[in-house]
């Protein structure tokens, strides 16, 4: 049995669906035919030379990454620029190349579920969550006999989804009452009279996306001629994917000993792990966003958590943050290349579960962060205070 690189593509994006990415990024097939045959597939954060280099060494028929290659728009890949050098050199080989990017930082489980697992965190719910599905609730009355069939038309038109639940409803018997009146071809009843028939009440969630065609699917369905039906729309509720997430450390540690954790649990970068806030504070509830994430120190802030980890924090924002205090959380800072390895690996489970024993899969362990030199002054030039 073969897996072709289709297949392989449409696991990733059940996992992490292209539609849930921001609007200026660049996710998907970037090189490479769907029909070629996949048996081996490298994970790695940037399409760089080097992991070029490793996909040709160790036989690879695709890579994956979570940074674009051309996140700007091109107008060309000449292959004497260093970006169009990549995607000839993949072309040549016979490799594809495919990204995740922005879809794989919100989603359930994604890049920052990778992180807080490799630090050790339990992972209670997102930093800053994506507001679920909008959901209506559905309510119509139909006679026993055909109760069947009008909830078969509802779930075929998209009702009764939940998660990952389909064809879901609830259903309970009662007695209806009715008196058709001039004007009225009553498919159950009499001109003038009332009438009592046994019905169902049938009860179903629906996205208010699908209202219109759920809707007109129920009174193609009904055998009424005027159907009942209470349409309710559910209070708006966050979902389980977003960026960034809150976990909580087994048990407490002070500051010093949790940076030495994020620093232990990920890879060695020049720039290391650097914490800001009180070395002994005491560190349980923990914000992680893989890769740059100081645009989510007020969020962070506001989920009242003990410590933040990302990556790029900036000066300012990270000095502006600092004067708060203990009242604000102290902030780890990591290379961003480091925050998002331990993704690499998770994704690498998605295909290794979908193609058990067919599809080989690589992560690599090229460090790509782009710092390759430190120094630390041998002159104590100011005083620490």
């Amino acid at each position: 049995m073969t897996t072709t690189l289709g297949q392989v593509i449409a696991a990733l994006e059940a996992a992490y669906p292209p539609r849930t990415a921001e609007s200026w990024d660049a996710v998907g097939l970037v090189c490479g035919d769907p029909a070629e045959e996949v048996t081996r597939v490298l994970f790695a954060v940037d399409p760089t030379e080097s992991v070029v280099d490793e996909a040709v060494e160790t036989g690879a028929q695709a890579v994956v990454v979570h940074h674009p290659l051309l996140l700007r728009g091109v107008t060309g890949v000449p292959a004497d620029d260093p970006k169009g050098h990549v995607v000839h050199r993949l072309i040549r080989a016979g490799i594809a190349l495919y990204c995740a990017h922005t879809n794989a930082d919100v989603a359930d489980p994604g890049v920052s579920d990778a992180l807080a697992a490799a630090i050790g965190l339990t992972v209670t719910g997102p930093l800053s969550a994506n507001p679920a599905p909008e959901l209506d609730v559905l309510t119509t009355f139909v006679p026993h006999a055909d109760a069947v069939d009008v909830l078969a038309a509802l779930h075929a038109a998209g009702a009764g989804r939940i998660g990952d639940y389909r064809d879901a409803a609830f259903t309970v018997a009662g007695t209806g009452q009715f008196r058709p009146v001039d004007g009225a071809n009553p498919a159950v009843g009499t001109l003038g009279e009332l009438e009592h028939v046994d019905e169902t009440r049938v009860e179903v969630v629906l996205e208010r996306r699908l209202r219109t065609r759920i809707v007109d699917a129920l009174r193609a369905a009904h055998p009424y001629e005027e159907v009942a039906l209470n349409l309710h729309e559910m209070a708006d509720l966050p979902s389980r994917t977003g960026l960034g997430r809150v976990g909580v450390l087994p048990e407490p540690e002070p500051l010093h000993v949790f940076a030495q954790r994020v620093a232990d649990a990920l890879p060695e970068t020049v720039q290391g792990v650097r914490a800001s806030g009180d070395p002994d504070r005491m560190i349980h509830r923990v914000a992680v966003s893989g890769g740059s994430g100081d645009s989510l120190l007020k969020t962070a802030t506001a989920a009242g958590v003990d410590a933040f980890v990302t990556a790029d924090l900036r000066h300012h924002p990270a000095s502006d943050h600092a004067a708060g205090g203990d009242a604000v959380p102290a902030l780890v800072d990591v290379a961003h290349w480091a925050s998002e390895w331990p993704w690499c690996e998770q994704a690498a489970g998605v295909v290794r579960a979908a193609f058990d024993g067919t599809v080989d899969v690589l992560v690599s362990t090229r460090r790509t962060d782009p710092w390759t030199v430190g120094a630390t002054s041998r002159t104590r030039r100011t005083n620490q205070r």
